[in-house]
């Protein structure tokens, strides 16, 4: 294993104390280390929490500021951050309009989550993100996953707060944008978790793993490597089944998974909006980059999201993140 790495206890606090380093102008170190604040909060604005396993940067740390979340809280890689870090959290950025927190369906960050809802003092609303479609079940979830579709709920409700919306409002609104989302990911490769050192899976260089999860999680099944073209032609096959509907506007976000360059991404994109557009949906809103990953993982994940003027407003209001900006 070769990873810049000084010691691996160490590896997160000193990609933290590097992150804020980096945008000391947007966000804080918040209860010595646990967690990353907005630097500038407003006051009475519904404040928005998440949280997960490192490994998946830029989730959530990279989507904290203005339009976005209020604080994230960081795990060890791939492990559920605890009670107190979200307690603390709430705590430190509710400026009196309660907090909702925004949790991936893996059952440590859900269990985690609602023992901070019980111990901490703020006024807490809570909204799960399940939008994988490759599978119901897996070794780190009861339900479907929560992966990519999660930044698309942290955007659209991130605007929704930042404009003046209701805790109760914040929390419907993001159910709904969770309900109209859905995701399915490949893996070329596997990823390597600093304090394994060696990859989570074996994987032949023949094959990819379809409907991989963002933690290495085995997929629908393995499949001999196919051209990007028909990659592209099951993924998006797969999310259009799930949907009761392929009419109407939609979101179309390209997700790498750490490994995998732009050139590719863009490559998928255009063969998943190809086929996408062909079986009715209308792709009006477009994202193509790492957002989140699996460390070094090669592959890429297809988030889509149903939109109607209301959310597609939500999604174009200005945002002021480390890793997100417009209408700035």
């Amino acid at each position: 294993m070769k990873k810049f790495v000084n010691a691996i206890d160490q590896l997160i606090p000193q990609s933290l104390a590097g992150f804020v380093s980096a945008h000391g102008s947007l966000v804080s170190l918040g209860g010595d280390g646990k967690f990353i604040q907005r630097k500038n909060l407003s006051k009475g604005k519904v404040a928005l929490i998440s949280g997960g396993g490192s490994g998946h940067e830029p989730l959530h740390a990279g989507f904290v500021g203005l339009g976005m979340l209020d604080a994230a809280c960081p795990g060890q890689v791939f492990t559920s951050p605890t009670p107190d870090q979200m307690a603390e959290a709430a705590a430190a950025v509710d400026t009196g309009a309660g907090v909702l927190f925004i949790v991936k369906n893996y059952e440590g960050d859900v269990m985690n989550f609602d023992m901070a809802a019980e111990i901490c003092g703020s006024t807490i609303e809570k909204v799960i993100t399940d939008d994988d479609v490759a599978v119901e079940r897996s070794t780190w979830s009861t339900g479907r996953r929560g992966v990519a579709g999660t930044m698309v709920v942290e955007k659209i409700v991130g605007a929704a707060a930042e404009a003046g919306a209701s805790l109760q409002a914040c929390a419907e609104l993001g159910r709904r944008v969770n309900a109209a989302t859905r995701s399915i990911g490949v893996a070329l490769t596997s990823c390597t978790v600093p304090a394994a050192g060696k990859p989570t899976f074996d994987i032949d260089e023949n094959e990819l793993e379809f409907g991989v999860g963002i933690h290495g999680e085995p997929g629908r099944r393995r499949v001999s490597m196919k051209s990007a073209s028909e990659i592209a032609e099951e993924m998006a096959d797969s999310i259009r089944i799930d949907f009761d509907t392929a009419q109407g506007r939609a979101l179309l976000l390209v997700n790498g998974f750490g490994g995998t360059p732009m050139i590719e991404l863009y490559l998928m994109y255009g063969e998943l909006r190809s086929y996408l557009e062909k079986a009715g949906f209308e792709i009006s809103r477009s994202l193509v980059g790492n957002y989140v990953t699996s460390l070094e993982m090669a592959g890429c994940s297809a988030t889509l999201t149903l939109l109607d003027d209301q959310l597609s407003g939500y999604w174009d209001a200005p945002v002021n993140t480390p890793s997100l900006r417009w209408g700035m």
